[in-house]
């Protein structure tokens, strides 16, 4: 597979990856939600080895993402570890609801996630020096937040940090900045756990998970370092239009595979020499 591969698509992988690591240190993301799509536009790649791909190159990224933002005392270890332990049972979970229930409905189900969770960040500027106390409620909260968070990974193929971010600052009162390192530390218990079961079926293509891990962590740092440069305020406005973003490429995706299921219909209801009934 990758032996075949031209120069210029190695290029686009280490771009991939510069671009994938300031996401994820800057908002406290995987990643996933940038390299997915574009490993199949650019790449070529089959969906299912572009998702395993996607999850091992976040590995390291969210490596030095934890390692930089514990430097500045922003990982809650706590909230990482509940948060795992339902995300791993919820992906499970997500993977097999897949089949049963319409990916469309969800999307724009999480379109509208998106949409509230826009707002409220303009209603909601999280302090820098908040702490979340953990008990026995706020604890099982947590892990149903990762529960939720691990099905709708699995069902929409999206990274976790752009639900448990926001949802941290909104419904625990955390820091920005303490829910996007402590996010990122939960994704290296998630990503390796995928790993493992995509490296079982194949679904991982490895020099390419290895050029994209690499380059991303040579921005990881520096996504980290804006991030706690940038005072809450303009942190919300910026992590809103990151966003909106992902929401305009969701949009986009679903009206391009409705134009080829359409495209696809049309071609199999008027057989090549077949003249359509008017």
């Amino acid at each position: 597979m990758s032996q075949s591969r031209s120069t210029s698509q190695w290029v686009w992988l280490v771009l991939l990856g510069l671009v994938a690591g300031f996401l994820s240190g800057m908002f406290g993301v995987g990643g996933g939600i940038l390299i997915v799509p574009a490993l199949i536009l650019l790449i070529k790649m089959d969906p299912k080895i572009a998702t395993g791909t996607s999850l091992l190159a976040i590995l390291p990224v969210a490596v030095v993402g934890v390692v930089t933002y514990s430097i500045g005392g922003h990982i809650d270890v706590w909230i990482a570890l509940l948060m795992a332990i339902g995300s791993i049972g919820g992906s499970q979970i997500g993977t097999r609801l897949l089949r049963r229930i319409s990916r469309t409905a969800l999307q724009w189900a999480f379109i509208g996630f998106i949409v509230v969770v826009i707002v409220s960040l303009f209603l909601v500027i999280s302090s820098r020096d908040a702490v979340v106390d953990i008990h026995l409620w706020s604890g099982a909260a947590l892990v149903v937040l990762g529960f939720v968070t691990g099905i709708l990974s699995g069902l929409l193929g999206i990274g976790g940090g752009v639900i448990i971010v926001p949802m941290l600052v909104l419904l625990f009162g955390a820091s920005d900045l303490v829910a996007k390192g402590s996010s990122l530390l939960m994704m290296i218990v998630t990503s390796m756990s995928g790993t493992i079961s995509n490296a079982r079926n194949r679904n991982v293509d490895f020099p390419a998970a290895i050029v994209i891990g690499i380059g991303a962590c040579l921005t990881t740092a520096f996504g980290a370092i804006v991030a706690a440069a940038i005072p809450p305020f303009e942190a919300n406005v910026a992590f809103a239009v990151f966003l909106v973003l992902i929401a305009a490429r969701m949009i986009a995706t679903m009206v391009s595979e409705r134009r080829k299921r359409g495209l696809d219909g049309d071609a199999g209801a008027a057989p090549a020499g077949d003249t359509p009934a008017r």
